[in-house]
């Protein structure tokens, strides 16, 4: 996933000079769906956790940069932070319910 999301952002970081290939925008989309199925399988609520606020805000700044809402490059950016950030939290923090 990571490797995908890597040329993903940095085809966005050189405003699109590096055109992305069909393949790692494939592994990137399947993986992380793959992702977050494996951990709505662990965690049933998965979408009231942090985490899966998360990655719902990275898809909705993804969504802002492609349909021209925000610079791509900052949306494409911030998701690719928060993602890092998410990914890297304790598991007590990733996993506490929201609401």
């Amino acid at each position: 996933h990571q490797v995908g999301a890597a040329v993903f952002l940095a085809s966005a970081l050189l405003d699109g000079a590096l055109a992305i290939p069909s393949l790692y925008l494939w592994m990137a989309i399947g993986s992380g769906f793959a992702l977050v199925f494996t951990e709505w399988l662990r965690h049933r609520q998965i979408f009231r956790e942090l985490s899966g606020v998360g990655t719902g805000l990275k898809l909705v700044l993804l969504g802002l940069g492609l349909h021209g809402f925000l610079p791509m490059q900052t949306a494409v950016l911030l998701a690719f932070v928060l993602a890092s950030i998410f990914a890297h939290a304790p598991k007590m923090v990733r996993h506490r319910l929201l609401f």
